[in-house]
């Protein structure tokens, strides 16, 4: 028993009283059962109060099974597994999985729960790979879903939000191991985006748009392209504008570029190029703060024309912008169901009352656009714009009295936003 006072980057403190680690699924039963209120706890890279309790936390490192089953080509993983850990173990056995996140270092489970996504146009987040889930619900049964046996509750689920209860593994398909290369292009303009914003976000298989704001451009260009007789190799000259980069960068300046995945377009195993950072380096800034918005992709440069109005503002209290795009999926709290998007993230510096003064008129901007913040992540959106933007969030919190009739694993971040 220990006491984990804040999440990875620092910013939130948990309330929590104590942190308790369960070793089996029996131990979760019995910790239910004994407590009016508890959460599990990941990884801890959710920037929110979505995993604080006024009762324990529940860590779960016993639970680190991978378990691959080739007869349907899924791997079924434990709650404590990180893609980091996952994505060798795959390799080695020749299969990948369809996305990764840009940072290796956040658990599967954890991951599902917020709808966090990777990218790509044609690319569902990470949710989409599940087939199958176990959690104990708040009355203790442990409930096993899967997409096959359960259509219209399995959607419903995928994406709890850690409100239903304390999942225990998740069982994702799989696809034949392939290769990834990666080139970096410099300085895009965002005159580009107006009528090539899809081509330009469809160049690869993953594609990221960096940007401080500032000077009416993308300052870098991330091109993960899979390395395959289907996929056309990129030019060699200049990408809509944008020159290509002559050694290796990192997305932010003045940080140390071995960090980074390996690019010049050198061919990779696919999770060795799909995430930004590698496993072994502490990923992105560390101290920081993040935010994210998604909002429809046919949309996505008015919204960015939008935010760059407060270019002037943000600049001072940002490290970086990524612009992603996502594929339309059908979970009920995923920022991406039913349509296609792009999700506008921001990194910023550790200024928390200059940036939350800032996601109160980011939010104004992108209020047109039904903008869809990242639950994991830092957002001052009222409860009535999020309950407009999830046409299933009353189905939801339907399954919400279903699976923990006692409010067992509500807080005050639940509370607030659903």
């Amino acid at each position: 028993m220990s006491i984990m006072p804040t999440n990875w980057a620092g910013n939130y403190k948990y309330s929590s009283r104590e942190q308790i680690q369960a070793r089996s699924i029996e131990e979760i039963q019995d910790l239910i059962r004994r407590n009016p209120n508890l959460k599990a706890v990941g990884s801890r890279h959710s920037f929110n109060g979505a995993a604080d309790t006024s009762g324990p936390q529940i860590s779960l490192p016993a639970l680190n099974t991978i378990e691959i089953d080739p007869a349907s080509a899924t791997v079924t993983v434990g709650a404590a597994v990180r893609y980091g850990d996952l994505a060798p173990v795959l390799a080695r056995s020749g299969y990948a999985l369809h996305n990764l996140a840009s940072l290796p270092h956040i658990s599967v489970v954890g991951a599902v729960a917020t709808a966090t996504h990777g990218s790509g146009t044609l690319n569902g987040n990470l949710a989409t790979a599940v087939v199958a889930m176990e959690f104990v619900a708040g009355t203790g049964e442990v409930v096993h879903l899967s997409r096959r046996d359960n259509p219209g509750v399995f959607e419903g689920t995928v994406v709890h939000l850690g409100a239903l209860g304390i999942v225990t593994s998740v069982t994702l398909a799989l696809e034949p191991a392939y290769d990834v290369a990666q080139r970096v292009y410099f300085d895009l303009p965002f005159a580009q985006l107006e009528t090539n914003l899809e081509d330009i976000f469809s160049a690869g298989y993953s594609v990221s748009l960096f940007t401080e704001w500032q000077n009416s451009r993308a300052t870098q260009v991330w091109i993960k392209r899979r390395v395959d007789p289907t996929c056309a190799p990129l030019p060699q000259g200049t990408f809509f504008g944008a020159r290509p980069a002559a050694a290796p960068v990192h997305p932010l300046r003045f940080h140390p570029v071995e960090a980074c995945t390996e690019q010049e377009d050198k061919p990779g195993a696919w999770f060795e190029r799909l995430p930004h950072f590698r496993i072994e380096f502490t990923p992105s800034s560390g101290e920081e703060l993040q935010s994210e918005y998604f909002v429809p992709l046919d949309r996505g440069y008015e919204a960015i024309r939008a935010i760059e109005s407060l270019r002037d503002q943000i600049t001072p209290h940002l490290f970086v912008t990524e612009l992603r795009t996502i594929e339309a999926d059908d979970l009920w709290m995923s920022m991406a169901y039913q349509r296609r998007s792009l999700a506008i993230h921001f990194t910023w510096k550790p200024e928390w009352p200059a940036v939350r003064s800032l996601l109160l008129q980011i939010e104004s901007k992108l209020e047109p656009f039904s903008a869809r913040p990242h639950w994991g992540k830092l957002f001052t959106t009222p409860p009535e714009h999020l309950h407009a933007a999830y046409p299933r969030l009353r189905d939801f919190q339907a399954l919400m009295k279903q699976y923990d009739p006692e409010s067992k694993f509500r807080n005050d971040f639940l509370g607030q936003h659903l």
